[in-house]
């Protein structure tokens, strides 16, 4: 609440200065997922995400546009009993410099009547005393939400039915992203990526994931690099696609339903044509006693989740570049 109100001082007094970075979509939902999707599954809310319309590419603050789509996802899952939650995002404009983006965020919760829409986005202000009491909250997020819209040359408002759900949405105009930043530790990541792009874009790999959000950010950070990804939701499936299909590499999840990632990983080993696939562990387990397991099984390596894009573009160059019977050999 403190923080929140010194951005709102600062916001007010002219001194919230906006930083402008190149980012992608896909680094955006690891910022903005990671926070709010305990919150989500400790309800049983199902949380969607919908930008594969968006540019790839961007360039803006990234850490205060994370900021507002958790206020808003927040708000939803805090007003939401029963149902889902969606996150959307759409183009609305292009010009030689930018692009004008919309971000929604839609809920199935209570609902909020048209003479209550008026107050929200006002600092310290929510639709009645009972929602404090009942709910909670400052009443500042809105209002941050909003004037981060403004300041990147957008605006916010709400759609609402009582009893049926709301729709919160702002819009925000951010520059094109550049394929090669200038900053030193920038130009090494995009040099991995186009690297990729150049050397590997168009090869198939097998995600291998039973979280459909996790599924979708780590396919979108794939496919930002030009490789072509086929999804399956647990071990047993991942199976069944590799006795039909070769993959230049699989990445597999640890903990599924069915079949977890180490008992599909050593029934794939037993597959023609699979001894010598890369197969990447995706683990929240970094010890030591989990890495072993992962290689005793027949995987190659690891990428310990919430996945770093960094790290992934850099293990899936030093794996896609290798001859398959070295792949084989392990680290």
């Amino acid at each position: 609440m403190i923080n929140s109100i010194l951005d709102l001082s600062k916001i007010e007094a002219g001194r919230f200065d906006l930083e402008h970075q190149d980012f992608s979509i896909a680094e955006l939902l690891q910022d903005v997922v990671p926070v709010i999707n305990a919150s989500a599954h400790a309800k049983g809310l199902q949380l969607s995400i919908q930008m594969t319309a968006l540019p790839a590419s961007l360039r803006g603050d990234r850490t205060r546009l994370a900021q507002a789509l958790v206020n808003y996802l927040s708000n939803a899952i805090k007003f939401t009993e029963r149902g889902k939650i969606t996150l959307r995002g759409s183009k609305l404009e292009e010009t030689a410099n930018g692009y004008l983006l919309r971000f929604e965020v839609a809920d199935t919760g209570i609902g909020i009547s048209p003479a209550e829409q008026a107050l929200l986005f006002e600092p310290f202000s929510q639709a009645d005393s009972s929602t404090t009491r009942r709910f909670g909250g400052s009443g500042l997020g809105l209002a941050i939400t909003r004037q981060i819209a403004r300041l990147m040359g957008g605006d916010a408002g709400v759609d609402s039915t009582p009893g049926e759900g709301s729709v919160f949405w702002f819009t925000a105009w951010l520059g094109k992203g550049e394929k090669l930043p200038s900053a030193s530790a920038a130009t090494a990541l995009e040099s991995d990526e186009e690297t990729l792009r150049r050397e590997h874009g168009g090869k198939r790999l097998l995600l291998v994931e039973d979280e459909p959000i996790n599924r979708e950010i780590a396919q979108m950070l794939l496919e930002d690099v030009g490789l072509v990804v086929e999804t399956a939701e647990d071990g047993l499936a991942a199976l069944q696609l590799a006795e039909k299909n070769d993959y230049a590499l699989i990445l597999m999840d640890m903990q599924m339903p069915k079949m977890d990632g180490i008992e599909a990983t050593k029934a794939i080993r037993q597959l023609p044509g699979h001894q010598a696939t890369p197969i990447l562990a995706l683990t929240a387990n970094a010890f030591a006693s989990e890495c072993e397991r992962c290689l005793s099984a027949g995987m190659n390596d690891f990428i310990t989740k919430p996945v770093d894009p960094a790290r992934l573009s850099r293990i899936l160059l030093k794996y896609l570049s290798r001859p398959q019977d070295s792949a084989a050999q392990g680290v």
